[in-house]
């Protein structure tokens, strides 16, 4: 008679590991996390091809200064930014740390959306094509997927001016236009996002740049066929908080830091 192989024993769930936001001690060790993270989603805005230009801005708020915010500087490639090249610039637009300019159009908006949302930690905005392709139309992202779901009844479309933010009056209206979303479609100019963390504002905007592709590529093949109201509603509790959308992000964030980890200097 053989003997028969014992059946391997389940390790614990609790034994098992799984990455959830580190808490800090200290405003410093928040700082740096924060910064990294920031530098670590502008290199991934860059290699998805989200600038055009010098247009293009992811800001986080600083931990112990919450009135300003840390943002890349005026002119740099996302592909080149390091957490050293990071600017600290008050809500005024003046930069308190660092030896660049930041774009002031921009920083209008961002500065606006901060000063508007305390509970919002990080911004997001910038030049994805089919984020702008879908700005063009004026439209709303249609429940379609179940990805789509986390932005059911959770964004706007700003349909103000087209011209460069340079006022503050206007950057007030985006913000009022956001109000408690998580994004926003300004028409004929793009996307914008929001969150708890670096991650999440980050994770919203390219998920969200994802969604509009997928809503352009159905409509041009055909009639989309929707995912009904309860459904969509219930998907998104599931999917669309900011802890969902930063674990999502983990991925790409591990990605980027090995496949680039001069960016953290």
């Amino acid at each position: 008679m053989t003997n028969q192989p014992q059946t391997p024993t389940p390790i614990p769930t609790d034994q098992l590991r799984f990455t959830m936001p580190p808490q800090h001690t200290s405003p410093h060790d928040e700082r740096r996390y924060r910064k990294e993270r920031l530098a670590a989603a502008l290199r991934l805005f860059g290699r998805f091809g989200y600038e055009e230009g010098v247009a293009g801005h992811i800001t986080v708020r600083d931990p112990e200064f919450t009135d300003c915010y840390w943002v890349n500087p005026f002119g740099m490639p996302f592909g080149h930014i390091t957490v050293s090249d990071l600017l600290l610039v008050n809500q005024a637009g003046q930069v308190v740390e660092g030896r660049a300019h930041v774009n002031q159009a921009a920083f209008v908006v961002h500065s606006s959306v901060h000063q508007a949302r305390p509970d919002v930690v990080a911004v997001a905005h910038s030049r994805s094509v089919h984020g702008r392709a879908l700005a063009a139309l004026g439209e709303p992202l249609e429940p379609i997927t179940q990805e789509v779901c986390a932005f059911f009844e959770d964004h706007a479309v700003y349909g103000g001016t087209t011209g460069v933010v340079v006022d503050e009056d206007e950057g007030r209206a985006i913000a009022a236009a956001l109000g408690g979303h998580k994004a926003l479609i300004l028409r004929n100019r793009g996307l914008l996002t929001v969150g708890d963390s670096v991650d999440a504002a980050a994770w919203w905007f390219i998920t969200m740049e994802r969604a509009a592709q997928v809503q352009l590529t159905a409509k041009a093949s055909g009639k989309p066929v929707p995912i009904d109201y309860a459904d969509a509603m219930r998907t998104r509790e599931q999917l669309g908080n900011d802890l969902v959308a930063w674990i999502n992000y983990q991925p790409l964030y591990l990605q980027i830091t090995r496949d680039e980890p001069d960016l953290l200097s």
